[in-house]
């Protein structure tokens, strides 16, 4: 998979990509990051790419001219399966969503920034806009990052125990049960005993019964869905 990344900060993104299972991946040869400095298609003489809204108003807008000029050159070199928009009012990103951009080849993500992008890159470039919550950030660039981390770890190969991921909260529209690892004992508190028999349907129950359990607590509207 290949992923570019469009912002004005990509030195605040670099170490997120060069640590941990981001890195892994891309050592592996299974990720390819690329980030783009939108200051770069600026055409004005101090490099910005903000200008003040039509209307008035506080706060900024991104530019439709560099933002354009970025996006299409991208597209004259490869084809995009999605050209993604981090933006609050987007889909709200969930584990579904992560599996099916897993699949994707070539994926370009736009880091929104001030009061937004020009309306008319949103129209007509962007093909779909992803919010990670109800609240809104300095700058897109943590949202896309998080955005990327739920979509790579899915790609085969990038985690070594794959069924690691497949057993996620959300992946079978549950949360996750309670985990449990040595000693069996601490302070008085111990593991349930069930996890300890050896009996693997038995096991598999408890779980099941657990995650429904924690869901129906923590996230009720699961199980509406279901």
């Amino acid at each position: 998979m290949r992923i570019d990344i469009l912002t004005l900060f990509p030195n605040m993104m670099n170490m997120f990509f060069e640590e941990s299972i981001m890195k892994r991946a891309q050592k592996k040869g299974l990720l390819e990051v690329v980030f783009h400095d939108l200051h770069d298609y600026s055409t004005t003489r101090y490099g910005s790419v903000d200008d003040y809204p039509y209307g008035g108003g506080a706060g900024m807008v991104m530019g439709i001219e560099p933002l354009a000029a970025c996006i299409e050159k991208l597209q004259g070199e490869r084809a995009y399966d999605d050209i993604i928009y981090t933006a609050p009012d987007g889909e709200m990103l969930s584990q579904p969503m992560s599996n099916e951009l897993s699949l994707k080849e070539n994926l370009m993500v736009l880091c929104g920034h001030y009061k937004g992008v020009d309306e008319r890159i949103r129209e007509h470039f962007i093909t779909r806009e992803i919010s990670i919550g109800d609240y809104v950030l300095t700058g897109g660039e943590l949202a896309a990052a998080v955005i990327c981390d739920t979509v790579v770890r899915l790609i085969p190969g990038v985690i070594g125990d794959e069924q690691s991921a497949l057993s996620d909260s959300f992946q079978d529209g549950l949360v996750a049960p309670p985990e449990y690892t040595r000693p069996p004992e601490f302070r008085g508190w111990k593991v349930p005993d069930v996890l300890l028999s050896g009996n693997h349907a038995k096991i598999e129950q408890w779980r099941y019964e657990q995650a429904v359990e924690r869901t129906r607590q923590r996230r009720p509207h699961l199980l509406n869905e279901k």
